[in-house]
């Protein structure tokens, strides 16, 4: 099962993380991929320096902007399902 958690602390929040969660909430709705993926919010990420929301695919970390997060979801979570 992958793993798929976006940061909901103060600055990420402030970058947009509702917007980013509301997104891959509604593409794994539409992907039926609720049984293929661990999806949860997290406290803070330690990357508030970086640009954009902190993100975590299988551990690994990412920084998504708001409006780029369909785009990641297609290009880097679906090719990590496998």
């Amino acid at each position: 099962m992958l793993e798929l958690s976006v940061c909901i602390g103060s600055a990420c929040h402030v970058k947009g993380s509702y917007n980013v969660i509301q997104t891959f909430q509604h593409l794994i709705e539409e992907n039926g991929l609720n049984d293929a993926i661990d999806f949860k919010a997290t406290f803070c990420m330690k990357q508030c320096q970086c640009k954009g929301v902190a993100v975590q695919v299988n551990g690994e970390q990412h920084h998504v902007q708001p409006e780029k997060a369909r785009e990641f979801f297609n290009e880097t979570v679906m090719p990590a399902l496998g």
